[in-house]
Protein backbone atom coordinates (compact mmCIF):
# COMPACT_ATOMS: atom_id res chain seq x y z
CA UNK A 1 0.00 0.00 0.00
CA UNK A 2 2.83 2.38 0.87
CA UNK A 3 4.51 1.70 -2.48
CA UNK A 4 1.33 2.57 -4.38
CA UNK A 5 0.93 5.79 -2.43
CA UNK A 6 4.52 6.76 -3.18
CA UNK A 7 4.02 6.03 -6.89
CA UNK A 8 0.85 8.12 -7.03
CA UNK A 9 2.65 10.99 -5.26
CA UNK A 10 5.48 10.94 -7.79
CA UNK A 11 3.15 10.84 -10.78
CA UNK A 12 0.95 13.67 -9.56
CA UNK A 13 3.67 15.93 -8.19
CA UNK A 14 3.93 19.43 -9.60
CA UNK A 15 6.84 19.75 -12.06
CA UNK A 16 7.29 23.35 -10.96
CA UNK A 17 8.53 22.02 -7.62
CA UNK A 18 11.58 20.35 -9.17
CA UNK A 19 14.60 20.68 -6.93
CA UNK A 20 17.73 22.51 -7.98
CA UNK A 21 20.49 20.04 -8.83
CA UNK A 22 24.01 20.34 -10.15
CA UNK A 23 27.68 20.15 -9.23
CA UNK A 24 30.73 22.36 -9.34
CA UNK A 25 32.88 21.87 -12.41
CA UNK A 26 36.31 20.59 -11.46
CA UNK A 27 38.63 22.60 -13.73
CA UNK A 28 41.13 19.75 -13.80
CA UNK A 29 39.31 16.42 -13.85
CA UNK A 30 36.03 17.46 -15.54
CA UNK A 31 37.67 19.04 -18.59
CA UNK A 32 38.52 17.20 -21.78
CA UNK A 33 41.89 18.87 -22.23
CA UNK A 34 42.60 17.14 -25.52
CA UNK A 35 39.77 19.25 -27.01
CA UNK A 36 42.23 22.14 -27.25
CA UNK A 37 43.79 20.28 -30.18
CA UNK A 38 44.57 20.51 -32.98
CA UNK A 39 46.94 23.45 -32.80
CA UNK A 40 47.90 24.98 -36.13
CA UNK A 41 50.93 27.25 -36.57
CA UNK A 42 51.51 29.12 -39.82
CA UNK A 43 48.99 26.91 -41.61
CA UNK A 44 50.58 23.62 -40.49
CA UNK A 45 48.95 21.38 -37.91
CA UNK A 46 51.41 20.45 -35.17
CA UNK A 47 48.87 18.20 -33.45
CA UNK A 48 46.02 16.07 -34.71
CA UNK A 49 42.34 16.58 -34.08
CA UNK A 50 38.99 17.48 -35.59
CA UNK A 51 39.27 20.97 -37.00
CA UNK A 52 37.94 23.65 -39.35
CA UNK A 53 39.96 25.50 -42.05
CA UNK A 54 42.73 27.75 -40.75
CA UNK A 55 44.72 30.71 -42.15
CA UNK A 56 47.50 29.36 -44.34
CA UNK A 57 49.86 32.35 -44.57
CA UNK A 58 53.28 32.07 -42.96
CA UNK A 59 53.26 35.65 -41.62
CA UNK A 60 50.44 37.88 -40.44
CA UNK A 61 50.48 41.65 -39.91
CA UNK A 62 48.59 43.45 -37.15
CA UNK A 63 48.65 47.08 -35.95
CA UNK A 64 50.40 47.66 -32.66
CA UNK A 65 50.63 51.35 -31.72
CA UNK A 66 52.78 53.28 -32.26
CA UNK A 67 53.62 50.98 -35.20
CA UNK A 68 51.12 50.71 -38.08
CA UNK A 69 51.78 46.98 -38.56
CA UNK A 70 53.87 44.37 -36.79
CA UNK A 71 54.60 40.89 -38.20
CA UNK A 72 53.56 37.78 -36.36
CA UNK A 73 52.85 34.08 -36.78
CA UNK A 74 49.23 32.91 -37.31
CA UNK A 75 48.13 30.30 -34.80
CA UNK A 76 44.79 28.53 -34.36
CA UNK A 77 43.46 26.40 -31.50
CA UNK A 78 40.29 25.61 -29.52
CA UNK A 79 39.83 27.55 -26.30
CA UNK A 80 37.45 26.76 -23.37
CA UNK A 81 35.75 30.09 -22.72
CA UNK A 82 32.16 29.70 -21.46
CA UNK A 83 29.90 27.55 -19.30
CA UNK A 84 26.19 27.17 -19.88
CA UNK A 85 23.29 25.77 -17.80
CA UNK A 86 20.17 24.24 -19.32
CA UNK A 87 17.72 23.92 -16.45
CA UNK A 88 14.01 23.42 -15.72
CA UNK A 89 14.22 25.29 -12.42
CA UNK A 90 14.38 29.10 -12.52
CA UNK A 91 17.59 30.56 -11.05
CA UNK A 92 19.13 27.11 -10.53
CA UNK A 93 22.87 27.37 -11.23
CA UNK A 94 23.69 23.86 -12.37
CA UNK A 95 27.41 24.42 -12.93
CA UNK A 96 27.73 26.13 -9.53
CA UNK A 97 26.82 23.02 -7.56
CA UNK A 98 23.05 23.37 -7.82
CA UNK A 99 22.98 26.80 -6.15
CA UNK A 100 19.51 28.39 -6.02
CA UNK A 101 20.05 32.15 -6.33
CA UNK A 102 16.43 33.26 -6.71
CA UNK A 103 12.83 32.19 -6.09
CA UNK A 104 11.40 29.34 -8.16
CA UNK A 105 7.98 30.97 -8.16
CA UNK A 106 6.99 34.20 -9.87
CA UNK A 107 8.97 33.49 -13.04
CA UNK A 108 7.07 33.26 -16.30
CA UNK A 109 8.23 30.25 -18.28
CA UNK A 110 9.03 27.55 -15.77
CA UNK A 111 10.91 24.58 -17.08
CA UNK A 112 8.83 21.58 -18.07
CA UNK A 113 8.77 18.46 -20.23
CA UNK A 114 5.34 17.16 -21.19
CA UNK A 115 3.33 15.63 -23.99
CA UNK A 116 1.78 17.85 -26.62
CA UNK A 117 -1.99 18.17 -26.77
CA UNK A 118 -1.97 16.48 -30.19
CA UNK A 119 0.11 13.58 -31.39
CA UNK A 120 2.76 11.67 -29.48
CA UNK A 121 5.55 14.26 -29.45
CA UNK A 122 6.85 15.85 -26.27
CA UNK A 123 7.61 19.52 -25.90
CA UNK A 124 9.76 21.22 -23.30
CA UNK A 125 10.97 24.55 -21.97
CA UNK A 126 14.26 25.32 -20.24
CA UNK A 127 15.99 28.34 -18.78
CA UNK A 128 19.61 29.09 -19.74
CA UNK A 129 22.46 30.61 -17.76
CA UNK A 130 25.67 31.83 -19.38
CA UNK A 131 29.01 32.10 -17.55
CA UNK A 132 32.24 33.76 -18.61
CA UNK A 133 34.77 31.00 -18.01
CA UNK A 134 38.21 31.70 -19.57
CA UNK A 135 39.68 28.53 -18.13
CA UNK A 136 43.19 28.70 -19.60
CA UNK A 137 43.76 32.23 -18.30
CA UNK A 138 41.98 31.53 -15.01
CA UNK A 139 44.28 28.59 -14.22
CA UNK A 140 47.31 30.63 -15.32
CA UNK A 141 48.38 27.87 -17.68
CA UNK A 142 49.67 30.32 -20.33
CA UNK A 143 50.19 33.60 -18.51
CA UNK A 144 52.05 35.45 -21.26
CA UNK A 145 50.14 33.95 -24.18
CA UNK A 146 48.43 36.92 -25.85
CA UNK A 147 45.94 34.77 -27.78
CA UNK A 148 43.82 33.59 -24.83
CA UNK A 149 40.88 35.55 -23.46
CA UNK A 150 41.86 37.45 -20.31
CA UNK A 151 38.81 38.04 -18.13
CA UNK A 152 37.41 36.97 -14.77
CA UNK A 153 34.78 34.36 -14.03
CA UNK A 154 31.31 35.89 -14.07
CA UNK A 155 27.63 35.10 -14.50
CA UNK A 156 26.87 37.02 -17.68
CA UNK A 157 23.28 36.15 -18.67
CA UNK A 158 20.13 34.76 -17.08
CA UNK A 159 17.18 34.07 -19.36
CA UNK A 160 14.81 34.47 -16.41
CA UNK A 161 15.43 38.21 -16.81
CA UNK A 162 14.94 38.18 -20.59
CA UNK A 163 11.30 38.74 -21.70
CA UNK A 164 12.14 37.46 -25.20
CA UNK A 165 13.21 33.98 -24.06
CA UNK A 166 9.78 32.65 -23.07
CA UNK A 167 7.66 34.20 -25.84
CA UNK A 168 8.00 33.05 -29.45
CA UNK A 169 6.00 35.99 -30.80
CA UNK A 170 7.93 38.66 -28.90
CA UNK A 171 11.28 37.15 -29.93
CA UNK A 172 10.26 37.87 -33.53
CA UNK A 173 11.67 41.36 -32.89
CA UNK A 174 15.27 40.11 -33.07
CA UNK A 175 14.77 37.22 -35.52
CA UNK A 176 12.17 38.32 -38.10
CA UNK A 177 13.72 35.99 -40.67
CA UNK A 178 12.24 33.08 -38.71
CA UNK A 179 9.13 33.48 -40.88
CA UNK A 180 11.17 32.33 -43.90
CA UNK A 181 12.20 29.00 -42.39
CA UNK A 182 8.97 27.70 -40.89
CA UNK A 183 8.15 25.55 -43.91
CA UNK A 184 8.84 21.91 -44.93
CA UNK A 185 11.32 22.81 -47.67
CA UNK A 186 13.59 24.86 -45.39
CA UNK A 187 13.41 22.26 -42.64
CA UNK A 188 14.16 19.41 -45.07
CA UNK A 189 17.52 21.04 -45.75
CA UNK A 190 18.40 20.42 -42.11
CA UNK A 191 18.76 16.72 -42.90
CA UNK A 192 21.87 17.57 -44.93
CA UNK A 193 23.12 19.70 -42.05
CA UNK A 194 22.64 16.76 -39.68
CA UNK A 195 24.61 14.45 -41.97
CA UNK A 196 27.42 17.00 -42.33
CA UNK A 197 27.63 17.61 -38.57
CA UNK A 198 27.70 13.87 -37.82
CA UNK A 199 30.55 13.37 -40.30
CA UNK A 200 32.45 16.53 -39.39
CA UNK A 201 31.08 20.05 -38.99
CA UNK A 202 27.68 21.45 -39.90
CA UNK A 203 27.16 23.89 -42.77
CA UNK A 204 27.38 27.55 -41.80
CA UNK A 205 25.29 28.59 -44.80
CA UNK A 206 22.38 26.56 -43.36
CA UNK A 207 22.31 28.97 -40.44
CA UNK A 208 18.67 28.24 -39.58
CA UNK A 209 19.42 24.54 -38.94
CA UNK A 210 20.62 23.09 -35.66
CA UNK A 211 21.92 19.93 -37.28
CA UNK A 212 20.43 16.75 -35.86
CA UNK A 213 18.80 18.62 -32.96
CA UNK A 214 16.21 20.64 -34.93
CA UNK A 215 15.63 24.24 -35.97
CA UNK A 216 17.55 27.14 -34.43
CA UNK A 217 14.54 29.43 -34.88
CA UNK A 218 12.92 30.93 -32.89
CA UNK A 219 15.45 32.18 -30.34
CA UNK A 220 13.45 30.97 -27.33
CA UNK A 221 13.55 28.20 -24.74
CA UNK A 222 10.63 26.22 -26.18
CA UNK A 223 11.42 22.89 -27.86
CA UNK A 224 8.28 21.65 -29.67
CA UNK A 225 9.90 18.35 -30.74
CA UNK A 226 11.55 17.09 -27.56
CA UNK A 227 13.05 13.63 -28.11
CA UNK A 228 15.33 13.65 -25.07
CA UNK A 229 16.96 15.93 -22.56
CA UNK A 230 20.37 15.84 -24.23
CA UNK A 231 18.88 16.61 -27.64
CA UNK A 232 16.83 19.51 -26.28
CA UNK A 233 19.73 20.97 -24.32
CA UNK A 234 22.07 20.86 -27.31
CA UNK A 235 19.46 22.59 -29.45
CA UNK A 236 18.98 25.34 -26.88
CA UNK A 237 22.72 25.92 -26.72
CA UNK A 238 22.66 26.69 -30.44
CA UNK A 239 19.58 28.88 -30.13
CA UNK A 240 20.97 30.82 -27.22
CA UNK A 241 24.34 31.45 -28.84
CA UNK A 242 22.62 32.44 -32.11
CA UNK A 243 20.56 34.90 -30.04
CA UNK A 244 23.69 36.37 -28.43
CA UNK A 245 25.32 36.74 -31.82
CA UNK A 246 22.25 38.59 -33.08
CA UNK A 247 22.32 40.89 -30.03
CA UNK A 248 26.01 41.68 -30.58
CA UNK A 249 27.16 39.94 -27.41
CA UNK A 250 29.14 37.21 -29.16
CA UNK A 251 31.65 37.99 -31.91
CA UNK A 252 33.78 36.19 -34.45
CA UNK A 253 37.26 34.91 -33.58
CA UNK A 254 38.07 32.39 -36.29
CA UNK A 255 39.63 32.64 -39.73
CA UNK A 256 41.80 35.37 -41.29
CA UNK A 257 39.43 38.10 -40.06
CA UNK A 258 40.08 37.11 -36.45
CA UNK A 259 43.88 37.13 -36.54
CA UNK A 260 44.26 40.67 -35.18
CA UNK A 261 40.99 41.21 -33.32
CA UNK A 262 37.46 39.94 -32.90
CA UNK A 263 34.89 41.03 -35.45
CA UNK A 264 31.07 41.40 -35.63
CA UNK A 265 29.20 38.18 -36.41
CA UNK A 266 25.41 38.86 -36.30
CA UNK A 267 24.68 35.42 -37.77
CA UNK A 268 26.29 32.57 -35.88
CA UNK A 269 28.93 30.46 -37.58
CA UNK A 270 28.30 27.08 -36.03
CA UNK A 271 31.77 25.84 -36.95
CA UNK A 272 33.28 28.26 -34.41
CA UNK A 273 32.06 26.21 -31.47
CA UNK A 274 32.19 22.79 -29.85
CA UNK A 275 30.38 21.61 -26.72
CA UNK A 276 31.44 19.33 -23.89
CA UNK A 277 28.99 18.09 -21.26
CA UNK A 278 29.94 18.90 -17.66
CA UNK A 279 26.72 17.78 -15.92
CA UNK A 280 25.23 15.32 -15.04
CA UNK A 281 28.18 13.22 -16.30
CA UNK A 282 31.30 15.05 -17.51
CA UNK A 283 32.25 13.96 -21.03
CA UNK A 284 35.96 13.65 -20.38
CA UNK A 285 36.20 10.45 -22.41
CA UNK A 286 33.63 11.21 -25.12
CA UNK A 287 35.20 14.63 -25.63
CA UNK A 288 33.68 17.66 -27.28
CA UNK A 289 31.40 17.72 -30.31
CA UNK A 290 30.64 20.26 -33.04
CA UNK A 291 27.26 21.96 -32.96
CA UNK A 292 24.51 19.90 -34.58
CA UNK A 293 26.19 16.51 -34.30
CA UNK A 294 23.93 13.62 -33.35
CA UNK A 295 24.11 12.67 -29.67
CA UNK A 296 23.02 9.06 -30.22
CA UNK A 297 26.57 7.67 -30.01
CA UNK A 298 27.50 9.24 -26.67
CA UNK A 299 24.39 10.40 -24.76
CA UNK A 300 23.28 7.01 -23.42
CA UNK A 301 22.85 7.14 -19.64
CA UNK A 302 23.17 10.93 -19.49
CA UNK A 303 19.46 11.70 -19.10
CA UNK A 304 17.90 10.12 -16.01
CA UNK A 305 15.28 11.10 -13.41
CA UNK A 306 15.81 13.80 -10.81
CA UNK A 307 19.56 14.57 -10.95
CA UNK A 308 19.91 13.91 -14.65
CA UNK A 309 17.21 16.17 -16.10
CA UNK A 310 19.19 19.43 -16.04
CA UNK A 311 22.42 19.89 -17.97
CA UNK A 312 25.67 21.80 -17.98
CA UNK A 313 28.15 22.26 -20.83
CA UNK A 314 31.54 23.79 -21.47
CA UNK A 315 31.79 25.84 -24.67
CA UNK A 316 34.98 25.52 -26.73
CA UNK A 317 35.56 28.37 -29.19
CA UNK A 318 37.82 28.28 -32.24
CA UNK A 319 40.44 30.99 -32.01
CA UNK A 320 42.69 32.30 -34.78
CA UNK A 321 45.34 34.71 -33.60
CA UNK A 322 48.43 36.54 -34.84
CA UNK A 323 51.15 35.74 -32.33
CA UNK A 324 53.24 38.93 -32.24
Amino acid sequence: MKCWCLLILLLTSNPLEAKCVGRFVNPITDICWRCIFPITIAGHAVTRGEDTPNPHQLICWCPKPPFPAVPGIPISFWEPVRLIDITRTPYCMVNLGGLQIGPRTGVRGHGTVKHATKGHMQHSFYQVHWYIYPLIYWLELLIDFVCVEKSAFDVAYLTELDPLWNDDETSFIINPEAALFGNPIAQAACAADCAAASAGFSHDFLFWCGGCQGSIYPFTGSVPAHSGGVQASLLLIQRFMAKLHREGVLWGYMGPSGLCQKYPMPIIRKTQYKTQMTYPIPATVDGCHPLGRSDLLWSAGRNFPYKGEDFGYLIWRKRSCCLL
